[in-house]
C-alpha cells in the first residue's frame, strides 16, 4: 500500500480539497491524507464549494502531522502552499513536490459572498485539474512522478 500526503499550513482548506480528490481520483493501492503544520479548522467555505461538485466532507477534520496514523512511510508529499514547503519535514525515500496554489481565505477577505465563493471555486477546481495529473502519472508507473 502506498500513501500520500497534501501539506498545507491549517489543513482547513487547500489540503483538504487535494486529500479529497485524491482519495476519488488516485489508484487502488493508494492511501491518501492531508495534514497542517498547525490546525485552523475546516473552512466553511470550502465545504461549500465542495459540497457543490458532490464531496460530503462533514467527517473531515484539520489535524497535524503529529495526528496522522503512526507508521506510514510517505511515497508522496505534496506541499500545497509555500509555508508548508518552507517547513516541510524531509521524508526519506518519499518523492516531494510542491504545487503550491492560491490561498482562498485570504483572496477573499471583504469580498461579497458571491465573489468570495468564487475564488474558492477557481482554486477548488485548479486543485482537481492537478490531482487528475498526478493520478495519471501514479496509474502509469506507481511512483512515476
Amino acid at each position: 500500500m502506498s500513501s500520500a500526503l497534501f501539506l498545507c499550513t491549517g489543513n482547513s482548506c487547500r489540503s483538504q480539497m487535494a486529500e479529497a480528490w485524491g482519495r476519488c481520483m488516485f489508484p487502488d493501492g493508494w492511501q491518501v491524507f492531508s495534514a497542517g503544520i498547525e490546525k485552523h479548522g475546516l473552512n466553511a467555505r470550502m465545504l461549500t464549494v465542495m459540497a457543490e461538485v458532490g464531496m460530503d466532507m462533514s467527517k473531515h477534520f484539520s489535524k497535524t502531522i503529529d495526528e496522522l496514523p503512526a507508521g506510514l512511510s510517505w511515497d508522496l508529499v505534496v506541499t500545497v502552499c509555500d509555508r508548508a514547503a518552507a517547513a516541510c519535514p524531509y521524508y526519506p525515500g518519499g518523492k516531494l513536490i510542491h504545487l503550491p496554489f492560491d490561498d482562498p481565505p485570504a483572496l477573499a477577505v471583504g469580498l461579497p459572498e458571491a465573489e468570495a465563493l468564487a475564488v474558492y471555486r477557481r482554486v477548488r477546481d485548479e486543485i482537481r485539474t492537478e490531482i487528475e495529473k498526478l493520478t495519471k502519472c501514479l496509474q502509469n508507473d506507481s511512483h512515476g512522478l
